[in-house]
This record gives C-alpha cells, structure tokens and sequence, in this order.
C-alpha cells in the first residue's frame, strides 16, 4: 500500500468518524463551541498537510535505485546500457 494510499484511507476514516459525530441527534442547546473549533482545525490541518504530502514527487525513504538497464532502437536493435534510478 503506497502512502497516498494510506493518507487517503485515513482522512476517509477521519471524515466518517467526523460525520458520524455531527450527524448523532440530539437536543439543540444554544451553548459557546468548546472542542468543535479544536477538531476542526486539526481536519483542516491534515488535509493541508496530506495534500502536501502526497503531491511531492520525491522519493519517500531517502534513497534511490539505481541500474543498467539495456536499450533498444525503434527496430529492436542494442544500443547500449544506460544508467537508469527510479
């Protein structure tokens, strides 16, 4: 599972358990917001930081791998090695 996945999974999880927080019926009581302002900006910070995240390009363990790795033309024909990292 990649961590795109993962951070996907989780912020999903997050926003069922937020909803089902929410969606619980109850007596309406006029009272100041205690704790809601605190949850909600701990979503929103999540979902800035897993944004940021998951757009990055860069390789998530610090290191590359790298080979030689044989290529061919347009005709199948060798050409050489060439040095490849992914």
């Amino acid at each position: 599972m990649s961590i795109k996945t993962r951070i996907a999974a989780v912020a999903l999880a997050t926003l069922a358990v937020t909803g089902t927080m929410v969606s619980t019926t109850s007596q309406a009581q006029a009272k100041p917001p205690g704790w809601v302002w605190g949850v909600g900006a701990g979503i929103a910070t999540a979902a800035v930081v897993g944004s940021a995240i998951a757009a990055t390009n860069d390789p998530y363990y610090g290191y590359h791998r790298c080979g030689w790795v044989a290529q061919y033309n347009a005709f199948g024909q060798y050409v050489g090695r060439v040095r490849t990292c992914y």
